[in-house]
């Protein structure tokens, strides 16, 4: 049996007669990162807000770590911890000064475990800096001690590398990763970056217009992605003869841009095809086996649901 961290039924938020969230079935696993993915505005962070109890949903069930959270609420959002936007801190304080205060806060102020956060975020260097001073990058990685300092078994970010350099990015990628691989935190992330989605989740959620379209582990992901042949030749019409003598159809088997053909099936037979074109006089100048990346797919799919 699947041990879901997050599940949720049907849930849905209406603003002003606007549906932004349309009944969203997710399911985060255990220990795994769960990649929310989708254009701004399709629903994502109103998502994540009913999830945290920032925002009440119109309707829909949640369950966190198997339970209602309406039931309890102080158990189990104790073991959450979470960035929605930008996070906030003290511009004149250092990063320990601004995770003491939040410890205290709370009621566990310990020196030992602020130092432990620091170092595991790699700002332990950083102690005399103040927050006003730092990089997107480290005011993005200060958020994310501030979130796991009470040691959550759930962590839900929203954005966390948005408006960071490709330098920042690898630092939140790499730690996001040691989070979940090394202390078995499961993390619920949302981005509109596909790319980074793709590097670093186990499992994507495609979302658009508020609907969760639907939830792909990467493994099948990359099976789902279309393959196709390039080839690249001299003459592009005769090409496009040959291809409709044999009944592939535009659009349908093949594709045409410039001096370009992509053919999307009979893939097997792409060495026949090329001696079809060498035999009429084209010059092939080029065949290549391709694979589509996720941004494609994420156009095809979400224009296909």
């Amino acid at each position: 049996m699947v041990d879901y961290v997050i599940e949720t039924n049907n849930l849905s938020k209406i603003y002003s007669k606007n549906k932004v969230v349309d009944s969203v079935n997710m399911h985060v696993e255990k220990g795994k990162i769960y990649g929310l993915l989708g254009k701004n505005g399709a629903g994502k962070t109103t998502t994540m807000c009913m999830l945290l109890n920032l925002t009440h949903p119109s309707s829909g069930e949640i369950f966190l770590f198997g339970k209602d959270p309406k039931k309890y609420s102080k158990d189990l959002y104790s073991n959450i911890g979470s960035i929605i936007e930008t996070p906030g801190f003290y511009e004149n304080l250092t990063a320990y000064e601004n995770l003491k205060i939040i410890a205290k806060l709370r009621g566990d102020f310990d020196p030992y475990n602020i130092n432990s956060i620091l170092k595991m975020v790699n700002l332990d260097n950083e102690k005399s800096k103040k927050f006003k001073d730092f990089s997107l990058g480290m005011k993005q990685r200060l958020g994310i001690a501030a979130a796991i300092m009470h040691s959550p078994k759930l962590l839900i970010l929203d954005e966390p590398i948005n408006g960071l350099d490709p330098f920042g990015i690898k630092e939140i990628r790499a730690l996001l990763k040691r989070l979940s691989h090394e202390f078995g935190i499961t993390i619920l992330i949302s981005s509109h970056i596909l790319s980074e989605i793709e590097n670093i989740a186990d499992v994507i959620g495609f979302m658009d217009g508020g609907v969760l379209i639907d939830e792909i582990s990467k493994e099948e992901l990359y099976e789902r992605l279309n393959k196709f042949v390039e080839f690249q030749v001299s003459d592009i019409d005769l090409a496009v003869r040959i291809f409709r003598e044999l009944e592939l159809k535009e659009n349908d088997d093949f594709t045409v841009d410039g001096n370009t053909i992509c053919l999307y099936t009979h893939l097997e037979m792409r060495d026949s095809f090329n001696a079809l074109f060498v035999k009429a006089g084209i010059n092939v100048k080029k065949v290549n086996l391709c694979e589509e990346n996720l941004e494609e797919f994420f156009t095809r799919f979400v224009s296909n649901n």
